[in-house]
């Protein structure tokens, strides 16, 4: 049949439109209110990395930002209210390390947290620090293994509740190192970190920003960090991978969205994102964190997710971790 030279007009109108579709779609965004969802209480990093970005996005796009609270349930409530939002890239959240090992901590949760949702970025990682109180007798982490495995359940180490980035610190080097250990859960690291100074419970894995002060005033001390280098912040500090072989554990912080979410809408959201870690004032706080920052493509993102979750929910599931 031969087509009229109306019918190919038509056509080729039509994969004009289709051709610039995405464009279109991706120069119209934002053109409601972002709602940036945050699965804990104010005040932490996770809220406050969330108001940079809400002060970012307002004034790059001129647009109504809300930076939304939505705690419970070991991040789920947050974390599900965006799997369930509409994917139009106007309601996204921020991931912490819980992120990566629900799976492994709920029987069942109220999403797929692969098929659901997809990262726009990873925006940064931060390092542990394993730290001791001043007489615990050893001062390595080899003198701990060794001091473990001749004590078998005797040394004790605490945490800011089960399931949190100092649990699975701490039962990943139980693993590896293969020793027997007692796992003390706190409500949160404050305590657990007095319970420490006070000679209460012996050792500690926490954030650096929470224990730095305490280690430079002698209050506690440092046996190693949980990354695979030295670092900058804690020069001279080994790692527990200088003797705990595959051991490595980071803190991160990242944003993500429904999974339907046009993928030129999180490419826009990747770019604007990424160019939020290059300003001069977000260095400067992620500095004082001792937070490094990791941006990259949306593809970089999913990788760096898809590992977190390779490595926790083994270690969750092995130690038949529960919330409390």
């Amino acid at each position: 049949m031969l087509r009229t030279p109306r019918i190919l007009a038509f056509a080729a109108m039509a994969g004009t439109l289709a051709f610039a579709a995405p464009a279109v779609a991706q120069d119209s965004y934002p053109s409601d209110t972002i709602n940036i969802v945050v699965s804990y209480p104010p005040g932490g990093f996770n809220d406050t990395v969330a108001r940079m970005i809400s002060e970012d996005f307002s004034e790059r796009w001129d647009q109504s930002v809300v930076v939304d609270n939505r705690p419970g349930g070991g991040t789920v409530v947050g974390t599900e209210y965006v799997a369930s939002s509409d994917p139009d890239g106007h309601t996204m959240g921020i991931s912490p390390f819980a992120f990566g090992v629900n799976p492994g901590l709920f029987p069942e949760l109220p999403y797929d947290t692969e098929k659901d949702l997809k990262h726009a970025i990873v925006l940064g990682e931060a390092f542990n620090v394993l730290v001791a109180h001043p007489d615990f007798g050893p001062n390595t982490v080899e003198e701990l293994i060794a001091y473990a495995k001749e004590n078998p359940g005797e040394v004790n180490y605490a945490s800011a509740g089960n399931g949190s980035s100092n649990h699975l610190s701490g039962e990943l080097f139980k693993s590896l190192a293969d020793v027997d250990m007692v796992h003390i859960p706190y409500g949160g690291s404050a305590p657990a970190r007095t319970d420490l100074m006070a000679g209460r419970v012996d050792i500690l894995f926490d954030n650096y920003t929470n224990v730095a002060e305490l280690v430079d005033s002698g209050k506690v001390k440092a046996l190693a960090v949980t990354t695979t280098k030295e670092t900058q912040q804690m020069p001279g500090v080994p790692t527990v991978a200088d003797s705990v072989d595959g051991y490595e554990v980071s803190t991160w912080w990242g944003v993500y969205v429904p999974a339907e979410t046009p993928d030129e809408v999180v490419t826009k959201l990747n770019g604007a994102l990424n160019e939020f870690l290059q300003k001069d004032s977000t260095k400067k706080v992620f500095e004082e964190q001792g937070i490094t920052a990791v941006g990259g493509s949306v593809s970089v993102a999913e990788a760096f997710v898809k590992r977190q979750l390779e490595q926790w929910i083994p270690v969750a599931e092995k130690a038949q971790m529960q919330v409390d």
